[in-house]
Protein backbone atom coordinates (compact mmCIF):
# COMPACT_ATOMS: atom_id res chain seq x y z
CA UNK A 1 0.00 0.00 0.00
CA UNK A 2 1.24 3.49 -0.86
CA UNK A 3 0.83 6.62 1.23
CA UNK A 4 1.65 10.20 0.31
CA UNK A 5 2.22 12.76 3.06
CA UNK A 6 2.03 16.43 2.15
CA UNK A 7 3.74 18.40 4.92
CA UNK A 8 2.43 21.96 4.89
CA UNK A 9 4.82 23.32 7.49
CA UNK A 10 6.13 26.80 7.00
CA UNK A 11 9.87 27.24 6.57
CA UNK A 12 11.70 27.64 9.87
CA UNK A 13 8.90 26.30 12.09
CA UNK A 14 8.74 23.03 13.97
CA UNK A 15 5.10 22.90 15.12
CA UNK A 16 4.40 19.88 12.89
CA UNK A 17 7.46 17.83 13.83
CA UNK A 18 5.79 15.57 16.43
CA UNK A 19 2.74 14.82 14.30
CA UNK A 20 4.86 14.35 11.16
CA UNK A 21 7.17 11.85 12.84
CA UNK A 22 4.24 9.98 14.33
CA UNK A 23 2.48 9.72 10.94
CA UNK A 24 5.62 8.39 9.26
CA UNK A 25 6.35 5.97 12.13
CA UNK A 26 2.80 4.58 12.26
CA UNK A 27 2.49 4.06 8.50
CA UNK A 28 5.95 2.47 8.29
CA UNK A 29 5.12 0.15 11.21
CA UNK A 30 1.98 -0.93 9.31
CA UNK A 31 4.15 -1.84 6.31
CA UNK A 32 3.11 1.03 4.06
CA UNK A 33 5.37 2.50 1.39
CA UNK A 34 5.44 6.18 2.38
CA UNK A 35 6.48 9.11 0.20
CA UNK A 36 6.66 12.47 1.88
CA UNK A 37 6.77 15.97 0.42
CA UNK A 38 8.03 19.00 2.33
CA UNK A 39 5.96 21.53 0.42
CA UNK A 40 7.91 24.65 1.45
CA UNK A 41 10.98 23.20 -0.27
CA UNK A 42 9.17 22.70 -3.57
CA UNK A 43 8.36 25.10 -6.38
CA UNK A 44 4.58 24.99 -6.55
CA UNK A 45 2.75 27.83 -8.23
CA UNK A 46 -0.69 28.96 -7.16
CA UNK A 47 -3.66 27.63 -9.12
CA UNK A 48 -4.55 30.13 -11.84
CA UNK A 49 -8.23 29.22 -11.88
CA UNK A 50 -7.92 29.01 -15.67
CA UNK A 51 -9.87 25.73 -16.05
CA UNK A 52 -7.06 24.44 -18.29
CA UNK A 53 -6.84 21.21 -16.28
CA UNK A 54 -10.51 20.65 -17.04
CA UNK A 55 -10.78 21.68 -20.69
CA UNK A 56 -7.33 22.04 -22.32
CA UNK A 57 -5.38 19.18 -20.72
CA UNK A 58 -8.01 17.16 -18.80
CA UNK A 59 -6.63 15.85 -15.52
CA UNK A 60 -3.28 17.62 -15.91
CA UNK A 61 -2.55 21.15 -14.71
CA UNK A 62 -1.29 23.48 -17.43
CA UNK A 63 1.44 24.67 -15.03
CA UNK A 64 4.44 22.37 -15.39
CA UNK A 65 5.99 22.38 -11.91
CA UNK A 66 6.18 20.20 -8.78
CA UNK A 67 2.41 20.55 -8.38
CA UNK A 68 1.95 18.14 -11.28
CA UNK A 69 4.13 15.55 -9.57
CA UNK A 70 2.15 15.86 -6.36
CA UNK A 71 -1.15 15.36 -8.21
CA UNK A 72 0.19 12.16 -9.81
CA UNK A 73 1.40 10.84 -6.47
CA UNK A 74 -1.90 11.66 -4.73
CA UNK A 75 -4.12 9.92 -7.29
CA UNK A 76 -1.83 6.88 -7.42
CA UNK A 77 -1.70 6.52 -3.63
CA UNK A 78 -3.94 4.45 -1.40
CA UNK A 79 -3.82 7.11 1.33
CA UNK A 80 -3.07 10.82 1.11
CA UNK A 81 -2.24 12.62 4.35
CA UNK A 82 -2.50 16.40 4.48
CA UNK A 83 -0.55 17.83 7.44
CA UNK A 84 -0.76 21.51 8.30
CA UNK A 85 -0.53 24.04 11.07
CA UNK A 86 -4.08 25.29 11.61
CA UNK A 87 -4.23 28.90 10.45
CA UNK A 88 -7.45 30.72 11.40
CA UNK A 89 -9.17 27.34 11.21
CA UNK A 90 -7.74 26.58 7.77
CA UNK A 91 -4.69 25.18 6.04
CA UNK A 92 -1.24 26.74 5.78
CA UNK A 93 -0.55 28.63 2.56
CA UNK A 94 1.87 25.84 1.56
CA UNK A 95 -0.74 23.10 1.85
CA UNK A 96 -3.47 25.29 0.35
CA UNK A 97 -1.43 25.74 -2.84
CA UNK A 98 -1.01 21.97 -3.20
CA UNK A 99 -4.67 21.22 -2.44
CA UNK A 100 -5.85 23.84 -4.94
CA UNK A 101 -3.78 22.12 -7.60
CA UNK A 102 -5.46 18.74 -7.07
CA UNK A 103 -8.71 20.17 -8.44
CA UNK A 104 -7.80 18.50 -11.73
CA UNK A 105 -8.54 15.13 -10.10
CA UNK A 106 -12.26 15.84 -10.32
CA UNK A 107 -14.41 16.61 -13.32
CA UNK A 108 -15.70 20.06 -14.26
CA UNK A 109 -19.17 18.52 -14.51
CA UNK A 110 -21.60 18.38 -11.63
CA UNK A 111 -24.13 16.10 -10.03
CA UNK A 112 -26.41 16.31 -7.03
CA UNK A 113 -25.40 14.37 -3.93
CA UNK A 114 -27.76 14.47 -0.97
CA UNK A 115 -29.37 17.64 -2.34
CA UNK A 116 -26.03 19.43 -2.86
CA UNK A 117 -24.16 20.09 -6.08
CA UNK A 118 -20.69 18.51 -6.30
CA UNK A 119 -18.17 17.68 -8.99
CA UNK A 120 -18.35 14.33 -10.70
CA UNK A 121 -15.41 11.97 -10.39
CA UNK A 122 -12.84 11.97 -13.17
CA UNK A 123 -11.32 8.63 -12.14
CA UNK A 124 -12.70 5.30 -10.94
CA UNK A 125 -10.40 5.16 -7.94
CA UNK A 126 -9.42 7.75 -5.31
CA UNK A 127 -7.19 7.44 -2.25
CA UNK A 128 -8.38 7.61 1.33
CA UNK A 129 -7.70 11.08 2.73
CA UNK A 130 -6.55 12.10 6.19
CA UNK A 131 -6.35 15.75 7.23
CA UNK A 132 -4.20 16.50 10.29
CA UNK A 133 -4.06 19.98 11.75
CA UNK A 134 -1.75 21.13 14.53
CA UNK A 135 -2.52 24.00 16.90
CA UNK A 136 -0.05 25.63 19.32
CA UNK A 137 -2.73 25.47 22.07
CA UNK A 138 -6.30 24.27 22.41
CA UNK A 139 -8.80 26.38 20.45
CA UNK A 140 -12.20 24.72 20.05
CA UNK A 141 -13.42 27.16 17.39
CA UNK A 142 -10.32 26.76 15.18
CA UNK A 143 -10.57 22.99 15.59
CA UNK A 144 -14.26 23.01 14.58
CA UNK A 145 -13.56 25.16 11.52
CA UNK A 146 -10.62 22.98 10.46
CA UNK A 147 -12.61 19.76 10.72
CA UNK A 148 -15.55 21.31 8.85
CA UNK A 149 -13.25 22.54 6.07
CA UNK A 150 -11.56 19.14 5.74
CA UNK A 151 -14.91 17.34 5.70
CA UNK A 152 -16.31 19.66 3.04
CA UNK A 153 -13.17 19.32 0.88
CA UNK A 154 -13.37 15.54 1.17
CA UNK A 155 -17.07 15.62 0.33
CA UNK A 156 -16.30 17.26 -3.02
CA UNK A 157 -13.68 14.63 -3.90
CA UNK A 158 -15.56 11.76 -2.19
CA UNK A 159 -12.67 9.45 -1.29
CA UNK A 160 -13.57 5.94 -0.10
CA UNK A 161 -12.81 7.08 3.48
CA UNK A 162 -11.62 10.27 5.11
CA UNK A 163 -10.90 11.62 8.56
CA UNK A 164 -9.73 14.86 10.08
CA UNK A 165 -8.38 15.78 13.46
CA UNK A 166 -6.40 18.37 15.33
CA UNK A 167 -3.37 17.77 17.51
CA UNK A 168 -2.29 20.26 20.15
CA UNK A 169 1.44 20.97 19.94
CA UNK A 170 2.09 20.41 23.66
CA UNK A 171 0.61 16.90 23.70
CA UNK A 172 2.93 14.09 24.73
CA UNK A 173 4.43 11.78 22.08
CA UNK A 174 2.13 9.04 23.35
CA UNK A 175 -0.98 11.24 22.98
CA UNK A 176 0.04 12.31 19.49
CA UNK A 177 0.67 8.69 18.49
CA UNK A 178 -2.75 7.66 19.85
CA UNK A 179 -4.47 10.49 17.96
CA UNK A 180 -2.72 9.48 14.71
CA UNK A 181 -3.65 5.83 15.29
CA UNK A 182 -7.30 6.86 15.79
CA UNK A 183 -7.30 8.84 12.53
CA UNK A 184 -5.70 5.92 10.68
CA UNK A 185 -8.42 3.59 11.99
CA UNK A 186 -11.06 6.08 10.83
CA UNK A 187 -9.68 5.90 7.26
CA UNK A 188 -9.56 2.10 7.55
CA UNK A 189 -5.77 1.83 7.77
CA UNK A 190 -5.00 -0.92 10.27
CA UNK A 191 -2.79 -3.97 10.64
Amino acid sequence: MKAVVLNGSEKGTSILDGAYKSILDELTALGWDVESFMLHDMKIHHCLGCFGCWVKTPGICVIDDAGRDIVKKVIRSDLSVFLTPVTFGGYSSELKKALDRIICLISPFFKKINGEVHHKHRYDRYPRMMYVGVLPRADAESERIFNTLADRNALNIRPPAHASGVIINNQSKKEIREDIQTLLRMVEVEK
